[in-house]
């Protein structure tokens, strides 16, 4: 499906307010765009450590929000898994506690723990908009910034960054 002129001008608003808005966090690092060829997946993501990102994708063809945490480094992958099961909360209770704490109350929030294109292991969560003119929406652009912040709460204490001596 080609995408009119109006929802690409709507899709680059509102990578260009996520990436702005969290440009002041220091938090976060450096944005960088990571789309796919065939637009399908229109990412931005912020360095999180060594080999860590956090992502806010678009999904335009759906059309969806995803928000979450990736690595494409296995080993990372499984000590987060193991730090969410030694939590004793499940995948979606440990980061419904990251939303709350970022302000969000999201019940039992889906998520996505998927490795894709073999090189990136990924939990996620999907904000699945009605149309692509809810990105323009003030309520879907703070509820997108609060997941992202959300998954930074969860998933940051998790994220160890060995300082070189």
């Amino acid at each position: 499906m080609a995408l009119s002129e109006q929802d690409l001008e709507r899709i680059e608003s509102f990578r260009d307010f996520v990436e702005t808005s969290c440009a002041g966090d220091d938090r976060y690092g450096s944005p960088s765009r990571h789309d796919r060829e065939d637009g399908s997946i229109l990412a931005t993501r912020f360095e999180a450590g060594p080999q860590c990102w956090f992502e806010m994708a678009i999904r335009p063809n759906i059309p969806q929000i995803r928000v979450g945490f990736l690595t494409d480094d296995r080993w990372k992958s499984e000590e987060i898994e193991q730090a969410i099961e030694d939590s004793g909360d499940t995948m979606q209770e440990f980061v419904e506690l990251g939303f709350e704490e970022a302000g969000l109350e999201w019940p039992d929030p889906i998520v996505e723990h998927f490795r894709e294109a073999g090189k990136y292991f990924y939990f996620s969560t999907p904000l699945t908009l009605d149309e692509l003119a809810g990105l323009d929406q003030d309520e879907v652009r703070n509820k997108a910034l609060r997941m992202l912040e959300g998954y930074l709460i969860a998933f940051g204490p998790a994220i160890v960054v060995e300082e070189e001596e």
